[in-house]
């Protein structure tokens, strides 16, 4: 009669299918309940976007019937705690990771990547961020459909003292914030460095995002030195690089890409979005294996992303009936199995070198 001593030993030794290390390693197996012959086996993934986890139950059941053929049914319970750094504990921001989505110029679908990776990790199960960090052309509110304002409310801490915190507005269970809140649909921001690194800087101090898994930040196009002020405030889990795959927005991108690697933000990888006849199909892909950097999937050229983000109704991109929604949650789970194989096999946090 098998032990749920024993089931535990012959699986700690499978390796997890995309992180490549151990069960037992990573601290995945949570459990074996035994009921009769029947076997069940609890594996806790270190994200609820893990890609593919059916692979987990093959694996499983492949190993117990061959190390014990005389076992019955066996099934796995799946549970998820998000894996991250929490490296915002300094600043007071209860983020596990953050996530930054940048580019190397404007107009190759930055913002609809941003926001549609924020709706997608939330459909996904996780608790999520939304923060608009393009100062200069804020569009996450209109692409998200919300106008209000973000409210200011005094709040006590711990000490006794009484301070003023930004509540963030909320959309469909998603946090958001932007400049564009605070802005007339016409009024243009005419700012300087220091102006810019006090508004970045308020919004991840001083709003109350509460505990959040992932904190999606939209970057302004460019390589300018918001990304900076960026990595100098919290260590970020990574950067998302997107593109569109002619030969010219890649030029901008490997820019991109060299900018992250100088402020020392690691590089979870490139998205190419508006895949398709019109702009062609590939090149982004090419571009991350040469540069040996992960690919996270493409993005058709579809008229409905775009008529869905111009509604305000962006959030809608993964209802079950749109067809982009499979290639959206695939750049979701890829983003998010990138942090958390960072995390797992390489745990160290990037040092800040001062440019």
């Amino acid at each position: 009669m098998l032990t749920e001593s024993q089931v535990l030993q012959r699986l700690k030794v499978l390796k997890d299918p995309e992180i490549g290390r151990s069960f037992g390693d990573l601290d995945m197996l949570k459990g074996v309940q035994l009921s009769g012959n029947a076997v069940t086996v609890k594996v806790e993934l270190p994200t609820p976007a893990y890609p593919g986890r059916e692979r987990i139950t093959q694996a499983i059941r492949a190993t117990m019937m061959q190390e014990s053929p005389d076992s019955g049914p066996v099934e796995v319970e799946f549970s998820a705690v998000v894996r991250g750094s929490m490296s915002g504990g300094a600043i007071g921001l209860r983020a596990k990771n953050v996530i930054a989505v940048g580019s190397g110029k404007g107009g190759v679908g930055k913002s609809t990547v941003a926001a549609t990776l924020a709706y997608g990790l939330k459909t996904l199960g996780c608790q999520v961020g939304l923060m608009d960090a393009d100062v200069y052309g804020p569009s996450i509110p209109h692409m998200v459909g919300s106008i209000d304002r973000p409210a200011a409310m005094k709040v006590t801490t711990e000490s006794g003292e009484e301070i003023e915190r930004i509540q963030p507005v909320v959309v469909d269970g998603l946090k958001v914030m932007s400049m564009g809140y605070f802005l007339k649909p016409d009024q243009a921001v005419i700012w300087r460095g220091p102006l810019l690194h006090r508004a970045i800087t308020q919004f991840l101090k001083d709003t109350d995002w509460g505990d959040l898994d992932y904190l999606i930040i939209d970057l302004p196009p460019g390589t300018g030195d918001i990304s900076l002020t960026l990595s100098q405030l919290l260590g970020l889990a990574g950067a998302v690089v997107v593109c569109t795959p002619q030969q010219v927005a890649l030029l901008d991108a490997v820019k991109a890409i060299s900018m992250f690697n100088q402020v020392k933000i690691p590089l979870l990888g490139i998205v190419e979005n508006m895949t398709g006849e019109i702009f062609g199909r590939g090149g982004a892909k090419a571009k991350a294996e040469e540069l040996r950097i992960p690919f996270l999937g493409e993005l058709p050229i579809e008229a409905g992303i775009r008529i869905r983000g111009d509604a305000g109704r962006i959030g809608s991109l993964f209802s079950e009936d749109n067809p982009s929604r499979q290639p959206l949650i695939h750049i979701c789970e890829q983003v998010a199995i990138q942090i958390a194989r960072q995390l797992l096999v390489a745990p160290k946090m990037p040092t800040l070198e001062i440019l």
